[in-house]
């Protein structure tokens, strides 16, 4: 399902001044009790009587963050959401623990429809001063949103992912809320704005029945008065404004200084933030994060120039004064993060001794059908005037049940880095090494780090698929752009380098490390010549679009057969107006 990228504030943005309120306005609970329930009790609450919405002159509309919450008591809320294949429907089932072991609650059929929340689960009304309803609307709640602890003995961070995925071809998602914990139901990026003069409105908040009905919430709508001002974005002051507000205008300033900028790692017209990498995963960059809880850096959406959550040892191990090796929790689509590679720093000196491939875990790269799928308006100008080129955005990701892990070594005065893949055991010790190619540095505008060579190669097969078209970009700076699919063993909810302005390296780099953790994949957009197909003379028809994951198989893999993944297009139209057409992969119609 394609979500609109209209929407400029993070939904981390939500969560700061408003979930201090939150926690005044919330009786701290007892501690951990063994003899608690292990069903969380959930609460629909508001964080403030009141909120002020900025509209702005140049583009007039509101986001309705009214400053909802929705809380876990006695246990968190979880929730595993996954489809068999593409042929088959998203379900969501729910995770309860008896007994500290793990059980499936089956969810009702249809209750979920994609990966972006659960839908409908919120009933907004709004009524002017004159109480005349102005607005009707539900709104998808992702319970992965921007949120904070409401008591003081509450987890210190949240173990569970920090968005719902939007990544058209995503396979397993795990939404949570953490015991003690708040998250906010303004639907952020994903939500659409609403025009509203300057004025007093009420806003009645409350949980669609068939929620209550499932969860045990109990009929307890929430009344917020609302002010919508009206200011100009122009100036100095109206954008102080804004930011003290928290408003979209923030956000909007926020991403024009945001650091990154990776031109071909992030097309300018798709969801969930991708820090702007143009071509490394679509999306709106988010605004700057603020911060949430207190309990150390703040959540995101995921994607962007933001800080991540911190790979920490989970606050349950802390709790049973464990080490970090210990296996605690360890268990089929779920990880602890002790098993995890300490992948946040390359290696300080080259690996020395003989080179081996150990009998232990390895990463299992797949490749997602393309999607994105358009023709670019033709150059007016330069060696590609007139061309028509056929874009595309692709992802290949990592199924693990290991890290995919690669150090780059340079020779002082070379310009090309020696690759190395690391394999280590399950107490995350290295164990072996092998090398894997090389690393080149990009010195393009945008790009400007280094790029791990024959990652992922793109072709534009024939209706008997045979070769007809070969993209030039195969050399990568590796991302975890897109969380694919969080219920495989041993993925990593809080992956570190979510984009690019935490890995990749300088031009004066010695040694780079790029990783694809487990479970997340990395999106890249092939939008520019050479990257893109120059479907210029072929002939209208039917191709298929091949993206083909270590085509040179010098990655060590659990399984190299399900590296490549094809998407049906047919060309149409003449020269100069080419046109494409997409049809559904199975149930996912996206183009």
């Amino acid at each position: 399902m394609t979500r609109s990228p209209k929407a400029r504030l993070g939904r981390s943005v939500i969560a700061g001044a408003a979930a201090v309120a939150v926690t005044a306005g919330i009786v701290a609970a007892a501690p951990d009790d063994k003899a608690a329930p292990s069903v969380p009790r959930l609460s629909l609450i508001a964080a403030s009587p009141s909120v002020t919405l900025d509209s702005y002159q140049e583009e007039p509309g509101v986001y309705l963050d009214l400053g909802t919450y929705v809380t876990a008591e006695n246990a968190p809320l979880e929730l595993r959401v996954t489809r068999k294949s593409y042929k088959d429907p998203v379900v969501a089932t729910q995770i309860v623990r008896e007994g500290g072991r793990a059980k499936e609650k089956a969810l009702p059929k249809g209750l979920v429809k994609d990966f972006g929340g659960l839908p409908g689960f919120l009933q907004v009304t709004l009524t002017d001063a004159a109480g005349r309803t102005v607005l009707k609307r539900s709104e998808a709640f992702c319970p992965n949103n921007a949120s904070g602890r409401v008591r003081p003995d509450a987890p210190a961070t949240s173990k569970y992912p920090e968005s719902c995925p939007t990544n058209p071809f995503t396979l397993g998602s795990v939404w949570g809320v953490e015991k003690g914990w708040a998250a906010n139901t303004y639907a952020g990026v994903y939500s659409e704005p609403v025009v509203l003069k300057a004025g007093k409105y009420t806003a009645k908040v409350s949980v669609a029945k068939r929620y209550r009905d499932v969860f045990g919430i109990a009929d307890k709508p929430q009344t917020v008065k609302v002010t919508v001002r009206e200011i100009s974005s122009e100036g100095g002051a109206g954008l102080a404004a804004a930011a003290r507000q928290g408003s979209p205008a923030a956000g909007r300033t926020a991403q024009g200084t945001a650091p990154g900028g990776h031109a071909g790692h992030a097309a300018p017209a798709a969801p969930a933030g991708h820090a702007g990498h143009a071509g490394h995963g679509a999306g709106t960059p988010a605004a700057p994060a603020a911060p949430t809880s207190g309990a150390g850096p703040s959540y995101n959406v995921g994607h962007g120039p933001l800080i991540p959550a911190p790979p920490a040892v989970p606050w349950a191990v802390k709790q049973q004064g464990l080490k970090a090796g210990a296996r605690m929790g360890d268990g089929a689509g779920r990880t602890d993060g002790s098993r995890k590679a300490p992948a946040l720093k390359p290696a300080a000196e080259r690996p020395v001794g003989r080179a081996a491939v150990p009998n232990v875990p390895k990463p299992d790269l797949r490749s997602l059908p393309a999607y994105g799928i358009n023709v670019s308006e033709p150059a007016t100008e330069g060696p590609d005037k007139g061309k028509d080129f056929l874009a595309f955005s692709a992802n290949v990701w990592n199924a693990g049940p290991a890290q995919l892990v690669v150090d780059g070594f340079r020779s002082p005065g070379k310009q090309l880095m020696d690759a190395y893949q690391y394999f280590y055991d399950a107490k995350g010790k290295q164990v072996g090494y092998t090398p894997t190619g090389t690393m080149e540095w990009d010195p393009r505008p945008g790009h400007e780090h280094w790029h791990f060579t024959d990652f992922a190669s793109y072709r534009l097969l024939k209706a008997d698929r045979k070769v007809a078209v070969r993209s030039g970009k195969e050399a990568f700076c590796l991302a975890n752009t897109d969380a694919v699919d969080y219920t495989v063993k041993n993925a990593n909810w809080h992956p570190y380098n979510t984009d690019l302005s935490t890995a990749c390296g300088q031009q004066n780099s010695i040694s780079v490390r790029e990783v694809l953790d487990v479970g997340s994949g990395d999106t890249y957009t092939q939008d520019l010549p050479g990257q893109s197909f120059d479907i210029t003379s072929l002939p209208n028809g039917t191709y298929y679009i091949q993206v083909l994951a270590n085509p040179e198989k010098r990655l060590k893999e659990t399984d190299l057969t399900n590296n490549s993944a094809l998407r049906k297009i047919v060309l149409g139209g003449r020269k100069g107006a080419r046109t494409v057409t997409v049809p559904a992969h199975d149930l996912v119609n996206a183009n």
